[in-house]
């Protein structure tokens, strides 16, 4: 089994976080890490960190007891500036995507992790970018995919995510929430005994029957009787004040969501270090965390592993899961 860790911005906590877990002997499984070795450098230098590096190519074989790298030779230590937005910086960080994603395709490595990015750094080179969500899911060719965020306690999906409240609204159609319910159902079963799935409504109150809205009545009620049809274990729409409550005492497995906030506000609430982001509907296993580049504290040496360790986890089991065609609790 080999792993690939996208470093993310070289201006973040990423390089500090992947350099961290490694020193700590917390990631249990081979890796390489795909990004600059001038900025794990740069990052080792500044946090007094020893850890051994390596440069290797994408056929060899990681060597152990040091951290492998895959060199793309973008970035110099001079570029670096730690929680400052750099251009360069944000370029390099969708390279790491790209060439990840490339080998995960290729079936060089066999799992995608990702470390953050800054979507305004990105931008400054690639406007049109949205995020690793898309990016990834484009390079695979698909566009029936959707983001799920998986924590000890609750998982959510989501029917968008990194458009605006009112994109995200005229999103809510029967046919989408349907789509995300069956990725939901397939994805829940591979790492859950079962998949019990609570729909969740858009407006508050369900809508009442239309006194709030009519998207809860004229979609989110008629895709649920779809899925229930289809032998999926769904409910509602489920108010979303009471929702997570229940998914958290245990009546649920996962809630779909309507869009990116309705899910991720509750998920780090209850569980920021352990939220682990994963792109279900690809070819390829992806995992993330679930938090962002943190240019407040980038390179002071206080970001937290936590979540780096639970998505390089959640890989480890997603593709073991994959090899034995089994489903164990995580």
């Amino acid at each position: 089994m080999k792993i690939g860790i996208t470093v993310g911005d070289a201006c973040g906590v990423g390089p500090e976080l992947l350099l961290r877990a490694f020193d700590n002997n917390e990631l249990s499984k081979s890796f390489v890490a795909f990004g600059d070795l001038a900025t794990l450098e740069f990052a080792k230098e500044t946090l007094g960190h020893t850890t051994p590096l390596q440069v290797v190519g994408l056929d060899d074989e990681p060597v152990a007891g040091v951290l492998n790298v895959i060199d793309l030779g973008l970035l110099t230590k001079e570029m670096i500036q730690p929680g400052k937005i750099v251009k360069e910086a944000g370029a390099a960080a969708v390279k790491y995507i790209e060439m990840a994603t490339r080998a995960a395709l290729d079936k060089k490595i066999d799992a995608i992790c990702t470390l953050p990015i800054n979507k305004e750094s990105c931008g400054l080179t690639y406007p049109d970018f949205q995020g690793h969500t898309e990016l990834i899911a484009g390079m695979c060719g698909v566009t029936n995919y959707t983001m799920m965020l998986v924590t000890p306690k609750l998982i959510a999906t989501h029917v968008s995510t990194h458009v605006s409240l009112q994109e995200a609204v005229r999103r809510v159609k029967k046919e989408r929430i349907l789509d995300v319910a069956r990725l939901t159902n397939n994805a829940v079963k591979q790492i859950r005994p079962q998949a019990r799935i609570a729909i969740a409504a858009l407006n508050p109150h369900a809508g009442e029957n239309g006194k709030f809205g009519n998207e809860d009545l004229d979609e989110i009620a008629p895709a649920v009787e779809a899925a229930r049809a289809e032998g999926i274990d769904a409910c509602g729409p489920v108010p979303a004040d009471t929702l997570f409550m229940k998914a958290i005492n245990g009546q649920y497995d996962a809630v779909v969501c309507m869009y990116h906030d309705q899910g991720h506000i509750p998920l780090k609430m209850v569980a920021f270090h352990e939220g682990v982001n994963t792109t279900i509907g690809l070819p390829i296993i992806r995992t993330s965390v679930d938090h962002g580049t943190a240019f407040d504290i980038a390179y002071k040496g206080i970001a937290s592993t936590e979540n780096l360790i639970a998505a390089f986890n959640l890989a480890v089991t997603m593709v073991g899961n994959a090899a034995l065609g089994v489903s164990p609790m995580i």
